[in-house]
This record gives structure tokens, sequence and C-alpha cells, in this order.
């Protein structure tokens, strides 16, 4: 492949950097009353995350002129790196619980979702893994079983955790990425038969995920229970209209929606900024999506397509499963909007990532 390089995509820049704005206001608006009243001050959600938007720009930076195709090399070990994180995160003493997962790496309130690493770690490696084995993607033995094994190792370790919503996403960005390796659509149908049977036995496993499932259905037949969420976040969205009731303005913020800073941002900053603020974000996103995937179809080198489509890939399965859940079309799932809600290891990867689809962009037709 040609190693000319030109001017990253300018719409990919705009769409980040404009979600990244509106989020920083609306981490700040969202969580003001709840970071006030744990924490004594009103700006402590926005304090960090413009610490860790700072972050993540500078690593965006480096990866955006970083060469892409120089992570290909730290593929395999920055896999290994994320499967030793998921193990360690579940020794009890060592691993912090946070919403009910065993999830977290840190010290005091300062910590890292290993989980969060693995999705980009996990494209990374599918990226290498298809692009060297092309040849052999049309066997179900060779092609295709060891990269659903890997995927499917790091699902399970996710899960132990547990965290659905999170290994939803890798897996959802996997699959896209295996998909448009070439990999044959009747092995893809037949696992996923397997895989709908699977989800539908995690589900039954757990009677919290049942309840939400029951919930999804019908919030109001649990409306202080398993519904609460889902009727709180749509009273929010109801009331904010065409142009919503004005930034900060939000009523539901205040102990109604529960965290309304991270999974129900976007209920709040429909409440505030109604339709227009919605339609906005959604606009952005397509952006982001619609430049992302024209890189991928544009450049030669078959690593840098499906790196590219599986970054984008995150950001989408993320967006529809978190935006679902808020309007009421998905059950609870604890899924963050990418750029938008409250997050450190969330926003630090998400802007890395970015970095690394921008560097590519460079070398697009």
């Amino acid at each position: 492949m040609s190693k000319t390089r030109s001017a990253p995509d300018i719409w990919l820049i705009i769409s980040i950097l404009s979600l990244l704005g509106i989020g920083m206001v609306m981490v700040y608006s969202a969580g003001a009353v709840v970071a006030f009243h744990d924490y004594g001050d009103s700006f402590y959600f926005v304090k960090r995350q413009l610490l860790f938007a700072v972050l993540g720009l500078v690593a965006m930076y480096f990866t955006m002129n970083t060469d892409y195709w120089v992570w290909k090399k730290y593929a395999k070990l920055g896999l290994i790196l994320c499967f030793a994180l998921l193990v360690i995160v579940l020794i009890p003493g060592i691993g912090a619980v946070r919403g009910g997962a065993r999830s977290w790496l840190g010290i005091s309130s300062f910590g890292i979702q290993p989980s969060e690493f693995m999705k980009l770690a996990m494209i990374l490696f599918l990226s290498k893994l298809l692009a060297d084995r092309q040849a052999e993607l049309g066997s179900f033995v060779k092609g295709l079983v060891p990269p659903l094994g890997i995927m499917g190792l790091a699902f399970g370790l996710i899960m132990l955790q547990p965290d659905l919503g999170t290994g939803t996403v890798m897996v959802g960005a996997s699959l896209l990425v295996i998909y448009i390796s070439g990999a044959k659509v009747r092995h893809l149908a037949s696992l996923g038969l397997v895989g709908v049977a699977g989800f539908i036995g995690l589900v039954l496993a757990a009677p919290y995920r049942l309840a939400r499932i029951t919930s999804f259905l019908d919030p109001w037949s649990d409306p202080l229970g398993a519904g609460y969420q889902a009727i709180q976040s749509l009273y929010a969205i109801g009331p904010g209209g065409f142009v919503g009731l004005g930034l900060g303005m939000s009523r539901q913020k205040y102990s109604y929606v529960p965290e309304p800073q991270t999974d129900f941002i976007f209920s709040i900053l429909a409440e505030e900024l109604g339709f227009i603020g919605g339609i906005t974000v959604l606009v952005l996103f397509l952006i982001l999506v619609w430049r992302g995937m024209r890189v991928a179809m544009t450049i030669s080198d078959p690593f840098g397509s499906f790196l590219a489509v599986g970054i984008v890939g995150i950001v989408a399965v993320q967006v529809i499963i978190n935006i679902g859940v808020v309007i009421g079309l998905m059950p609870v799932t604890g899924i963050t909007l990418p750029l938008i809600s409250y997050g450190g290891s969330s926003l630090t990867l998400m802007l890395t990532a970015f970095g690394i689809l921008l560097n590519i962009s460079r070398y697009a037709r």
C-alpha cells in the first residue's frame, strides 16, 4: 500500500469534537445535582470528565499521527494483557465492585474498566488475524472457529463480572468485522442461532436480567422496581418537546432518573434541549459512522479496512443500544453513550480509537 498520507478526514474531526463538547456540557448539566448531593461539589463529574478528555485528546493526537499498521505488531500482546486484566479484576480484594459488577481496577475513586479496553484490543487482534488469513475464511474450522473462540472466551470473562452490556458491544463489533472480512453467511447464521439460545440462557440464569426483559415489555407492571428506570426516562423525554425546557432546567435529574450523567444522559439532554438537541446528537453520530465506513471502503489495506469497521462498529452498536434503552425500545443494559456520558475509561478509550481511525483516513483514497 502507499505510504503517502494526507490530512485526516475533517468531517470525522468535526463530529468527534462536537460530540465531545456537547458531552462536557451535558455531564455538568445532568450530573450537577447528584455531584453536589454526593460529593458537595456540583462540578465534581465535569472536572473529572475534563481531565479524562484532555488525556484522551492527547492520546488521539498521538494515535492520529502514528501509522496505524504499527498497532498490528502489538495486537497479540495487547489482547494477552487485556485477558490478564480481565482475570485479575475477578479476584476479590483486587477488583472493585461498582453497580453490581466486579469490573474495576484502581485506587479510591480513580479506576479503569479492563472490559472497555478489551473492546479495542479484540478489534485490533481480529483485524490482524482476519487480514492474515483471508484465504481460509471460507473454511468453518480454520477460518471462523479461531476468531469466534477468542471472542467467546473474552465474552465469558466479561460475563463473570457480570457486564452484559459491554460484552454485547464487543461481540456486536467483532461479528461485524468477521462478517465484512468474508466469512460465509450460512456459517454465521448457524452460529447466530446458537448465540440466541445462549443469550436466552444467560437471561434465564439471572433473575434481575429476566426482570429487565419483562419490565421492558411492560414497565408499568412494576413502576417502582424493574420498570422504574424506563418510566423515569420517558418522563424526561416527553416534556422536552421540540425545543426542550432549557439547558440546566431538567426536573428528572433531581433524583428521579438514576445515573443521569451516565447511562441515561440522553434522556436529560432530550428534556433540556428537546427534539432539536436529540436529533443534533444523532446526526453527529451518523456523520461519524458514515465517514468512518467511507474510510473503511476506500482504503486498500485489509487490516486498515477491518480495523476501521471495528472502531465504527463499537460506536454504532453502543449508540443503538443506549438510545434504544433510553426511549424504551430495548431492555436496560447499562451502556453509556460514547463521548457524551460520564466515564473516564470509556472516554479515553474512544478518543484513542478515533485517533487510529483518523490515521487510517489519512491513507484512504
